[in-house]
Parts: C-alpha cells; sequence; structure tokens
C-alpha cells in the first residue's frame, strides 16, 4: 500500500464519521423528543445548530488555526468531533444535546477543508481531482450506509447508542491519522493572506455557484420521497430502494467525476450543470411513469454529488497557495445551498406544487451552469492545477 493511498483512506474514513454525524439526527429525531421530552420540531433545532456550525463556525475555526502544523491540526479537529460527540451521548437535557451538536460542528467544515487540502499534496498534480472524490467519497458512504445503519441502531438501542459509536469511529479515525497522515508543516502564508483568497472575486463567484448550483439539487431531493409515493405511485418499501439506488449512484457519480476533473476540469463542471439541468427539468414529467422516474432518479443519483470535485477545484484554481479558508468557505456553502434549497421546496410542496419543484431546481442549476463562464475560459481544458501551487499549500 503506498503512502498516498493510506493517507487518503484515511482522510475518507475520517470524513465517513463526520459525514455520518451530520445527517444522522434527521433520522431519530422521535427517540431523542421522546426522551429529552421535546417536540420533535424542538428536538429538529439539533439540526440547525449544527448546519449553523458548519456554516459559521467553519471559516472562524479554519481562520484561528491557519498557522498550525496540518497533521496536528487534524487530530486536534477530530479529537474535537469526538468530544462533541461523546457529550451528545451523554447528554442528559435537550440543551446539553445543542451544545455537544455545535461542538462537533465546529470541527466539520475545518476538518473537510483540511482534508481536501491534504489530499491534493499527497498525490501528483494531474491526479488532484480524483484525490477531492477519493476523500469526498466518505460522504457519499455516509449517505448510502452510515445514516441508515445509525438510523436502526438508534431505533433498536436509543438515540445514545449511535451517538457513542461515533465516539468510538471518530477515536479509531484518530488513529488511522497519527499512523498514516505524513507531517506537514504549517503554512507559509498568513491568515491576512488567507482572507485576502477568499475576496478575490473568481472565488467568490465559485462559492456562489457552489451555493446556488447544488440548492438546484436540494429543491427535488428534500422532497423526493413524497413526489415518488404521490405522484408517481410508488409504495414506501420501493422509494426505499430507489433511495438506496440513489446512493449507490451518488458514489459512482463522485468518483467518475473526480477521473473527468483531472483530464478537465471546465468541461466537467459544465457538463454536470448541463446535465443536471436537463433531469431536473424532466423530473415533473419523468414523475408521471413509473420507469421514467426511476431513470431520472438514478440519473440525479449520478449527478448531484458529480458536483464536488470540479467545484472544489474551481476553488483551488483560484486560491493559488491559501486555499484552506476558501475551501472551508465553499463547504459551508454546500450546506448553505441545501439549505436554502430545501426552504424554496418546502414553499413549493406548501402552495401544492409539489410536481413542479424539479423546474424550480433547473433555474437554479442552470444558473450555477452560467456562473461557470464567468469564472473559467470558455475553452479551456487545462486541469484545475493549472496556476495554483496546489501541492504545497498544505
Amino acid at each position: 500500500m503506498s503512502k498516498s493511498f493510506a493517507s487518503l483512506a484515511a482522510l475518507c474514513a475520517s470524513v465517513f464519521v463526520v459525514g455520518t454525524s451530520e445527517y444522522l439526527v434527521a433520522g431519530i429525531l422521535p427517540e431523542i423528543g421522546a426522551d429529552l421530552q421535546v417536540s420533535q420540531g424542538t428536538a429538529g433545532q439539533t439540526v440547525t445548530a449544527y448546519a449553523l456550525g458548519v456554516v459559521i463556525g467553519g471559516p472562524v475555526v479554519t481562520v484561528a488555526t491557519a498557522r498550525l502544523p496540518r497533521k496536528g491540526l487534524a487530530i486536534g479537529l477530530m479529537l474535537l468531533f469526538a468530544a462533541g460527540s461523546a457529550l451528545s451521548a451523554l447528554a442528559p437535557t435537550l440543551e446539553m444535546l445543542l451544545a455537544g451538536r455545535m461542538i462537533s460542528s465546529l470541527s466539520h467544515a475545518a476538518f473537510l477543508a483540511l482534508a481536501l487540502v491534504m489530499a491534493t499534496s499527497v498525490v501528483p498534480e494531474h491526479k488532484t481531482g480524483s484525490a477531492i472524490a477519493t476523500v469526498a467519497s466518505g460522504f457519499t458512504v455516509a449517505t448510502l450506509l452510515g445514516v441508515p445503519l445509525g438510523s436502526l441502531l438508534g431505533h433498536a438501542a436509543g438515540w445514545r447508542a449511535p451517538f457513542a459509536v461515533l465516539t468510538v469511529l471518530t477515536l479509531a479515525a484518530v488513529a488511522l491519522l497519527v499512523l498514516v497522515l505524513p507531517r506537514q508543516q504549517a503554512p507559509a502564508m498568513s491568515v491576512r493572506d488567507e482572507l485576502r483568497v477568499v475576496t478575490r472575486k473568481p472565488v467568490l463567484l465559485a462559492t456562489a455557484t457552489t451555493a446556488v448550483g447544488f440548492s438546484g439539487v436540494a429543491v427535488v431531493f428534500t422532497y423526493i420521497a413524497p413526489l415518488l409515493t404521490r405522484v408517481t405511485g410508488f409504495s414506501p418499501a420501493a422509494v426505499s430502494a430507489l433511495l438506496l439506488a440513489y446512493g449507490a449512484g451518488s458514489f459512482l457519480g463522485n468518483l467518475a467525476a473526480g477521473k473527468l476533473t483531472d483530464k478537465s476540469m471546465t468541461a466537467t463542471v459544465r457538463g454536470v450543470f448541463g446535465g443536471l439541468t436537463g433531469v431536473l427539468a424532466a423530473t415533473p414529467f419523468a414523475a408521471a411513469w413509473q420507469p421514467t422516474a426511476v431513470l431520472a432518479v438514478l440519473v440525479l443519483g449520478l449527478l448531484a454529488t458529480a458536483t464536488i470535485a470540479p467545484l472544489q477545484g474551481l476553488i483551488l484554481r483560484h486560491a493559488g497557495a491559501a486555499p484552506t479558508l476558501a475551501v472551508s468557505v465553499n463547504v459551508g456553502a454546500f450546506n448553505l445551498g441545501a439549505a436554502a434549497g430545501s426552504a424554496l421546496g418546502g414553499l413549493l410542496v406548501a402552495g401544492g406544487a409539489l410536481r413542479w419543484t424539479g423546474l424550480a431546481g433547473a433555474v437554479l442549476s442552470l444558473t450555477g451552469l452560467a456562473l461557470t463562464y464567468l469564472i473559467l475560459p470558455r475553452n479551456s481544458t487545462t486541469p484545475l492545477t493549472d496556476n495554483a501551487a496546489v501541492s504545497t499549500a498544505a
């Protein structure tokens, strides 16, 4: 096993743990509410608290730790995550659970940004897209396996059990990082350099592309279960099987996009957004017939996470030698896009337009596609590392 592969595997495993924690709560809200004697709506504030910690706290933690050695920082952030998970598992009140979730969330965006940047530093420049996709695949596996298994454990053994298991898994991931992650000195760039990079026009546009483009997926996916049952006529069991297939497609699509990003980041990001625009626009019509609905779900799964590698590539291309804060902000943009898309989808569903959420999603994805033309040259085929000292950024 090569050192670079071992490092990527350790980072991917760590991201899997973090990704499982992010979405786990949604599946065990009834158990949390019943045990802590609060409504499910109130228990849902734990989701909000985590999201705020990612969007706001992530960049703050990144700035505060910008001058620390990279390996020690990665280990420290995972230990902070373990502390938050342990506090969540032991929380006697909702307030303590909120505190535990906030502590975990503070390490989320900072660790993911660090993991993505470190991943690019252990592989040759022409494989940075694949490295990003490999680490990010931890999230797709978390969605495919971690969250469902965690929810099942929560139903069977109580909501505290998944958080206890996450704590143990986090400590195991820390041990892997200690063993295989190479030592890396603190970046030569200062906090001021990081702040200067994140305010560059191309970086701001790339971040906006992430938020707007990914919100198009969230508009539809958040409400895909009621769409498939109420409009298409699938049974709940069939919907569960389709969502499993969606998750598998997301895993494969993310890895494929990483390979394609190595060849041409520009063509990949535009191809993914073009494909998303088409499948989202077709979804309201495909939903009327079960075979075409299945096809739409599968294609949407393949393309949804295929945005990760090229969009992070956009950030790395323009961030130069000080990319960590910019990547952290872009991680927050993914979460912001998901929240905004879910909110817009909720308004459409409340207005009786469940079937037509895909059209709103298509407009948002098309807007993301248009934004790429403000950032990238029309006919660029240069790899994502064309002008950025990505490999030395960590």
